[in-house]
């Protein structure tokens, strides 16, 4: 008999080798023509395994580089590159200090030379310089402000565009006449590309007006000079950038997908922008194992269904966790007592939250096992704190930093 828990993890593992950025990133960039200087700018949490790619690639065609990622996610030295870690998801002093290296490094650049703009998610936390009025800390409280709220990414971002120097397209505005050639791994559904990591190098089409009914809708707190700042469009078009997307949450998904099938599932994709609350996803998918269980239905059995996407949390508690995290316990509530089913949701970046897990992994037994470990599901939800809840029953998935970011997967698995 098939292991669910085995399986879900090897065809998790699978699915997030397919879109390691290297391979994808070479493609890219061989066989093209830098006629002047080339200096290289990697943001996000991918960013260190993107620039080592460029340098494999273009060797000393790179003038210069600077490269900023989260904490933990730099493998050493990569040539002359600078190397910077900073805060994620909330920026730091780190950030700034980062973000002030890549602006000095592209600095004075002419028409014939080219910025090589590698970005993937987490960008927009690690690569910020305040607008003139804002401070640090303004960013940090809004931003906090704005992930406690559940709002999605679009709008985080619409958000954070008109408080920054460089996000919005921006950055790329202020490097013209040099070309930017933009290498983006996408982290936002439907590759949105002036919200990964808020569209630096990226046309924005959000309005003032879309930010400023944000604010109304979550019932942000913001001083009145940061309104004032929403009101401030930014640009709208960009003659100096080409963009090319070289991985996605569809990609991983439709490798899950082939490796499920191949370990002899009946394997369908149910969504690849999966982005409604956390907890909810977890009971919605629990229905459908209970359907699978009862009835056979959706698919025949032995099946896997396939999501990716991003979730959201309501932050209301003080406890510890991720979306992920949050919806693997949900779901653990409602497959309880069910044999042979298991669902496992992890962040394909490796981290979920604030936390140095990637998700979690439940089957009908875990909630049984949380119960005796003294532990009480619903109370934990409640304080979203799922991480200590997930511990105590040996649920929780840890990967490390994987080195890529291409939202959530998660994965049903019924015997």
């Amino acid at each position: 008999m098939k292991n669910p828990r085995e399986d879900a993890l090897e065809i998790a593992r699978k699915a997030i080798d397919a879109v390691l950025p290297e391979n994808a990133l070479k493609r890219a960039l061989e066989g093209r023509l830098f006629p002047g200087k080339v200096v290289l700018v990697a943001i996000g949490k991918a960013a260190w395994r993107m620039a080592k790619a460029a340098s494999d690639v273009l060797g000393d065609r790179i003038l210069r580089g600077v490269v900023i990622t989260k904490y933990g996610h730099s493998q050493g030295p990569i040539g002359n590159f600078e190397i910077y870690e900073a805060g994620h998801p909330i920026p730091d002093e780190n950030t700034v200090i980062a973000t002030e290296a890549a602006l000095r490094a592209t600095a004075g650049l002419s028409r014939d030379d080219v910025v090589l703009f590698l970005v993937s998610g987490g960008g927009s936390a690690l690569f910020e310089k305040p607008k003139g009025g804002v401070s640090l800390k303004s960013i940090m409280d809004v931003t906090d402000q704005l992930l406690r709220s559940g709002a999605n990414i679009v709008e985080i971002n619409a958000i954070r565009k008109r408080l920054s120097a460089v996000k919005g397209g921006q950055f790329a505005q202020n490097l013209h006449p040099a070309k930017v050639y933009a290498v983006v791994l996408s982290d936002v559904l439907g590759d949105r590309l002036d919200s990964i990591a808020s569209g630096p190098a990226y046309p924005d089409s959000t309005t003032s007006e879309e930010a400023l009914r944000i604010v109304q809708k979550y019932g942000l707190k913001l001083d009145p000079e940061l309104l004032k700042l929403l009101e401030e469009e930014t640009p709208k078009s960009l003659s100096n950038v080409e963009t090319v997307v070289i991985g996605s949450v569809k990609v991983m998904c439709e490798e899950a997908a082939k490796t499920a099938s191949e370990l002899g599932y009946d394997t369908e994709i149910l969504t690849t922008t999966l982005d409604c609350e956390a907890r909810e996803a977890g009971l919605f998918l629990a229905a459908i194992a209970r359907e699978e269980k009862g009835y056979d239905r959706p698919l025949l059995r032995p099946c896997a269904l396939i999501l990716g996407g991003e979730t959201v949390v309501h932050v209301r508690g003080r406890g510890l966790g991720g979306r992920n995290q949050e919806l693997a316990l949900s779901a653990a509530t409602g497959i309880h007592g069910l044999e042979g089913v298991a669902v496992l949701s992890v962040g394909s970046d490796g981290t979920d939250g604030p936390t140095d897990a990637a998700g979690g992994i439940v089957d009908g037994s875990t909630i049984t096992k949380l119960k005796e470990a003294g532990r009480d599901p619903e109370e934990a939800l409640k304080d979203n704190d799922s991480y200590h809840a997930l511990e105590a029953c040996g649920s929780l998935v840890k990967t490390g930093p994987t080195g890529t970011n291409v939202n959530d997967l998660t994965i049903l698995v019924c015997q």
